[in-house]
């Protein structure tokens, strides 16, 4: 339990514009930043949150999609943004929460970044400072670089968009349901009660991106949680439909710039 001198930092509207908390074995030690496996229900928080975890896999659901997060990488979400968070296998990572005067340059939308050496050891030192302190000139500047590193950290294409209509949202649950099924265009639009060609307008106008790519993305996004936990490449690109595991791995690494095995040894 959290001390009743202490606020929660994620609703704290004044303190300090950055405070970062790191998390070693599911827990960091005001029990702010929980890892571990868990599911944290639809919530808001007054500030901005970066995340990332170094083991384990989280997935973050917005109105505007769904982005996965493998290690390594962090998640951007924007004050005020409803999200669902499930969180698997995650022993250690952090958090850094910011004001909304802070966030005013970044990401209007969640999304994933890129992390660097740099932004790792600028989030370990501000985790080592107190929050209910008084930042120093030198504090300061460490998060002006860090805030800067954000701003310029490229996105990865770890976002599912959704529809915003009933009616897509049931094709999109049946290409979820089963990612590596062959239903295909007419079954779909038979789904939603629409000719293909209104289907496939519709989804484009909605989404931005059409269903055959939507429909790889949702099967690479499945496929990196599988992989996170640790199966085997070719049972994956079975179960996804792949005739071959070479077929699925030059898919993969057509997205993500390098195949499985590279991908995860590096995270």
């Amino acid at each position: 339990m959290k001390s009743n001198s202490v606020p929660d930092y994620s609703d704290w509207a004044d303190g300090p514009p950055l405070i970062a908390l790191r998390s070693e074995n599911g827990a960091d030690g005001d029990q702010q930043f929980l890892l571990g496996t868990r599911e944290y229900d639809w919530h808001s928080h007054v500030r901005g949150q970066v995340f990332c975890v170094e083991s384990g896999l989280v997935h973050v659901r917005t109105r505007h999609g769904s982005w996965l997060l493998p290690p390594h990488r962090a998640g951007w979400i924007p004050p005020g943004q409803a999200h669902h968070v499930s969180v698997s296998g995650a022993i250690s990572g952090w958090s850094v929460l910011l004001t909304t005067a802070a966030c005013v340059d970044l990401p209007a939308q969640p999304c994933v970044v890129s992390i660097n050496a740099l932004m790792r050891a600028l989030v370990a030192r501000a985790a080592s400072w107190s929050a209910l302190e008084e930042l120093s000139r030198e504090q300061a500047a460490v998060i002006t670089v860090l805030l800067d590193e954000l701003r310029q950290a490229p996105h990865e294409a770890l976002h599912l968009p959704m529809p915003a209509s009933h009616r897509l949202r049931e094709v999109t649950t049946a290409i979820l349901a089963q990612p590596g099924g062959s239903l295909g265009l007419p079954e779909l639009a038979s789904l939603a009660s629409m000719s293909v060609r209104t289907l496939s307008r519709l989804f484009l106008a909605e989404t931005g991106i059409s269903i055959g790519q939507w429909r790889q993305q949702a099967q690479l996004l499945h496929a990196l949680e599988r992989l996170a936990a640790g199966e085997a490449v070719a049972k994956v690109a079975d179960a996804l439909g792949y005739a071959t595991p070479s077929n699925f791995i030059v898919m993969f690494r057509r997205h993500f710039g390098q195949a499985p095995g590279k991908y995860f040894s590096q995270a």
